[in-house]
């Protein structure tokens, strides 16, 4: 018969990638740090792989716990659903989240969906800004979660969402084949703003921003309009919309990653049931994008 995995265990790995170390992720779990290393010990034999490698000094996951992570992370946060179901004494308090415009249409629905259901008397305090703003509430302690774009120069928060970054125009339009570019994108502080921008001028392709806007709706009627062309992830393609590649003349554009960057000097349990909540859901949304783009 196959062992089961060890929740506990389970909690205590979560909590090392998301310190960043053993010793800060013993605190967090109320363990000494030979107690936890001897149970990443007991995980490793239990899942039969190595899951930790030697990173100088430091330790980083192996390619089996970059794997492993993803079912850890869901196991615990089913365990807490499972239990605070049953609990007489439920979550209950206010949790502080921001997200940019663009990532709440997409994405809020099911996160709050989910939440709600398991977490009825708690309030959920939610602002759309810029992903640069967010950072600063996070670290001003105006904030308890954030869903940001990750960005090289930028490298905070767990990247818990990969996808296609893609140029898009409208099915109807042909804004696309104009000699200057015309574009709908996000304000001067937006990531994607800047990469399609770098894109063009490399390509040699001219263009003029013609719409701007941090509000995911103002660009996206522009481009239904066929007035733009902008660039946005996979999973904000509406219909109407058309995705745009090499064979059209415009050059490739990296992946976007989504991150969760949490206040960890105020983390209470019920912000992070709620940022359990985040990442089952983005993880959830992935079987719905090909319908989407499909349309």
């Amino acid at each position: 018969m196959t062992a089961l995995l060890d929740v506990d265990q389970l909690r205590t790995f979560v909590a090392i990638v998301d310190t960043g170390s053993f010793t800060r992720a013993a605190d967090v779990v109320f363990k000494t740090q030979s107690a936890v290393s001897m149970q990443m010990k007991r995980l490793e034999e239990r899942v039969g792989r190595p899951i930790f490698a030697r990173d100088g000094r430091g330790t980083k996951l192996t390619e089996d716990g970059e794997r492993l992570l993803d079912y850890a992370r869901r196991i615990v946060h089913l365990s807490r659903e499972a239990v605070s179901a049953f609990e007489d004494d439920a979550l209950t308090g206010r949790v502080r989240l921001g997200v940019p415009d663009d990532y709440a249409e997409r994405y809020l629905p099911e996160i709050l969906a989910r939440f709600s259901r398991s977490n009825p008397r708690v309030e959920v305090s939610v602002i759309c800004e810029p992903t640069s703003h967010l950072v600063q509430f996070v670290e001003r302690d105006e904030l308890d979660l954030a869903i940001i774009t990750h960005a090289a120069r930028r490298p905070v928060g767990e990247i818990i969402r990969q996808e296609p970054l893609l140029w898009v125009t409208s099915q109807r339009g042909l804004a696309h084949e104009e000699a200057v570019l015309p574009l709908a994108l996000g304000t001067a502080v937006c990531e994607w703003r800047e990469t399609a921008m770098a894109q063009l001028e490399a390509a040699g392709r001219p263009s003029r921003v013609l719409y701007s806007s941090c509000n995911f709706t103002a660009v996206g009627s522009a481009v239904l309009a066929g007035l733009a062309v902008s660039v946005l992830p996979e999973s904000a393609l509406r219909p109407g919309m058309r995705v745009l590649g090499q064979a059209d003349g415009f050059p490739p554009l990296p992946t976007c990653k989504i991150a969760l960057l949490r206040n960890v000097g105020s983390l209470t349990e019920t912000a992070q049931a709620l940022a359990d909540h985040i990442v089952a859901s983005l993880d959830n949304l992935t079987a719905g994008l090909e319908s989407v783009a499909a349309e």
